[in-house]
Formats: C-alpha cells, structure tokens, sequence
C-alpha cells in the first residue's frame, strides 16, 4: 500500500514520503498563483482551479487567500463562495454540496496525529532529529445549502448535514443532522432550521 493510500484510508501514513510531497508542492505553487492573481481574472482563476481542486460544479467563487494542503481531495458542488482566508487541510477528501458559503477565517481539517509522541515521530535519527510526523485522515463531508460563518473550525470525520447553519467561531468536533442551527465550542445544536 501506498503511502498516498494509507492516507486516504485513515491509516497513519508518512507525510514526507516522496510522491506526497510533489502533489503538495504542486498544490502550494498553484495556490501561490491563484492567491496572487489579479482579482478581475476570472479566466486565470477558473484555470488554476480547475487544475488544483478534485472537482467542482459551476459558479465557484474563492476570494483569496485560500490555503490548501493537496488541492486534489476538495470538491465543490455548484453554487459555492468561500471568503477569504481559509485553510482547508486536505489529507482526506473534503466534500461540499451546492449553494455553500464559507465565511473568512473558515478551517476544514482531515488530518490529525497520534496523542503519543514516539508514535508520531517514531525514534530519533542518530544526530537527534526525527523524520517528519506521522499523520492519519478522516474525510469531512458537508451537505447543500450550508452556511459556515467566520472563523468555524471543521474537525477531521465530521459530516455536515443539509440545510445546516454554523455559528462564527465554533468548533465542530462532531456530526451535525440536518436542518439545524448550531454554535459553540464545542459545537451544540440550539435549534432547528425550518
């Protein structure tokens, strides 16, 4: 197995492993070039996404800066507008539905390290440094017509339902049903959404 499919199957996987790092060099030049496009050329930022994103539907709108880890496990459905400055740490697939909006700030995460430092790190090397960290993933799967407000942190293996509005500065640690209204940290539903 590789090391790219020890990472999309949860399992804990070598971040530094050659084939990883090329896609996410590639991933960080292309966004360099999308975040410092001029904000008028549509045709440019259609072309870099199209080329670092999994997928995506019509109508994508991403103020930048944006930041992303692989670029090529994010899929957008149509419909969507992400604000400025959010990070979407792609190690696993990140999927959002259609009519999303993402305020500034937003952080998506699938991945997460072992609690235990020798796991993450395994031993050190005979000059004392230590390889980079082991990593595992969870995907995050958010619904249609979802509204995450400014500063929202999304956890690694959170499902999102439909129809879902995430108060500003929450932290979503697990899964939401749909039609609901929820805030905090953690993240508590305080009503529903009709």
């Amino acid at each position: 197995m590789t090391e790219q499919e020890k990472m999309l199957a949860g399992e804990l996987y070598d971040c530094g492993d050659t084939e990883l790092l090329v896609q996410w060099h590639k991933a960080k030049d292309l966004i360099r070039d999308y975040n410092q496009t001029n904000s008028d050329d549509s045709e440019k930022k259609e072309r870099i996404l199209s080329e670092l994103l999994g997928g995506k539907g019509e109508h994508l709108w991403i103020t930048p800066p944006f930041y992303v880890d692989y670029g090529n496990n994010i899929y957008f459905g149509n419909n969507c507008e992400v604000n400025m400055n959010c990070t979407f740490l792609d190690d696993n697939i990140i999927r959002i539905g259609d009519n999303a909006l993402i305020a500034p700030n937003v952080q998506i995460y699938t991945a997460f390290h072992p609690t235990n430092a020798r796991d993450r790190f395994g031993e050190p090397k005979d000059d004392g440094s230590f390889e980079f960290c082991k990593t595992q993933t969870a995907p995050v799967i958010i619904g249609n017509n979802v509204w995450i407000g400014g500063g929202a942190i999304i956890m690694p293996g959170v499902t999102i339902g439909n129809n879902v509005v995430i108060g500003a500065g929450s932290v979503v640690t697990k899964d939401i049903p749909d039609n609901v209204i929820v805030y905090g940290s953690p993240c508590r539903t305080v009503r529903e959404n009709k």
